[in-house]
């Protein structure tokens, strides 16, 4: 995606991403981690500000370092990086809280154009996954890499 975005360091299994986010409150690490779930193929994606002290990810954590459409498009980018090595996995995305969730939508929404190149969008919409569209409230977002 042609996005500014933040450099991205790879963990060497692609499960884990690393990038320093630089706004009006300083430098911030996020974190984003895919991780499997239950169903095969699958794989969770999770983010936030890294805790240096305790090394925990608080994903619920509100950061307004001002750049919240930078950090968007670098964990955009995590996505492509991990299907280059996952190539059939799906990727399931729920924010936090409602509002966290919503952010995504808006984020998806702004950009569907580019991100319908690569990938193919899923919103959770009353218990049932139906292609992704503006203008519509998803309650869970589900990628997967265009084939």
């Amino acid at each position: 995606m042609n996005l500014e975005s933040y450099e991205i360091k790879a963990s060497s299994s692609l499960m884990e991403y690393k990038f320093i986010s630089s706004g009006k409150k300083g430098l911030i690490i996020k974190v984003v981690q895919y991780s499997p779930t239950e169903m095969p193929g699958v794989y969770n994606i999770g983010y936030g500000d890294l805790d240096v002290k305790t090394g925990a990810i608080l994903d619920s954590v509100i950061s307004d370092n001002g750049d919240s459409h930078k950090v968007l498009a670098t964990v955009a980018g995590t996505v492509l990086r991990f299907f280059e090595h996952y190539h059939l996995a799906r990727v399931f995305a729920v924010g936090a809280t409602k509002s966290r969730t919503r952010l995504y939508q808006i984020g998806i929404s702004n950009n569907l154009e580019e991100i319908q190149r690569q990938l193919i969008v899923y919103g959770l919409k009353s218990g049932k996954w139906v292609e992704f569209e503006r203008n519509q409230n998803y309650e869970a977002f589900l990628v997967r890499k265009k084939q």
